[in-house]
């Protein structure tokens, strides 16, 4: 009786434990990149990002993921590895950065930050300075702003209904933001 419940625990071990040793090759790279780099990987994430915890842990995961991704790739040399992760990790922060200054932090405003109200010719006469302004810009340049300004479509809706890539729509919308702002400070 003693026997055959000390089978069934052990039987029952070996099922739980299966799944761990027949892990994959890549699933095990992952396990040994975060403990022999984790550490080293989130401190040189965190001096990126400006010591923020968060979006420093999330550059770590991502680089994890891209380095499991591109298992069959990656060398295996130490050094090398580890100047591929953090080279990845400035990469993703980098691009971090671009992407929040493109199209700045919407926030919530109080009626405090509200601007006074202006009576409707003051809103006709900038719209004129706009519409000026805008004309101002190559075909292209308003294609873009006005399809993710104007009709609120992210860049990936845009690059589909302009026929283009996404790249060159956030930099036509970078470009084109820059000649606007130049145009509507020389009108004043």
């Amino acid at each position: 009786m003693l026997r055959v419940a000390r089978q069934r625990r052990t039987q029952h071990q070996e099922e739980r434990d299966r799944p761990l040793r027949e892990a994959r090759p890549e699933d095990e790279l992952i396990r040994r990149l975060y403990r022999e780099f984790g550490s080293g990987l989130l401190g040189h994430a965190m001096r990126l990002t400006g010591s923020d915890r968060q979006w420093a842990e999330d550059i770590v995961q991502e680089t994890l993921v891209r380095a499991w991704r591109n298992a069959e790739k990656l060398e295996r040399d130490p050094v090398l590895l580890r100047s591929w992760l953090f080279t990845v990790a400035r990469r993703l922060v980098i691009d971090d950065r671009r992407k929040r200054s493109v199209r700045p932090q919407e926030s919530e405003l109080t009626p405090s930050d509200e601007a006074p109200s202006h009576d409707e010719a003051d809103r006709t006469l900038a719209a004129i300075v706009v519409a000026e302004a805008m004309n101002g810009l190559t075909q292209e340049h308003r294609e873009a702003i006005l399809e993710t300004y104007l009709r609120d479509r992210t860049v990936g809706e845009a690059a589909e209904v302009l026929g283009v890539p996404p790249g060159t729509v956030k930099s036509r919308v970078y470009y084109a933001l820059r000649a606007l702002r130049r145009a509507l400070q020389d009108r004043g």
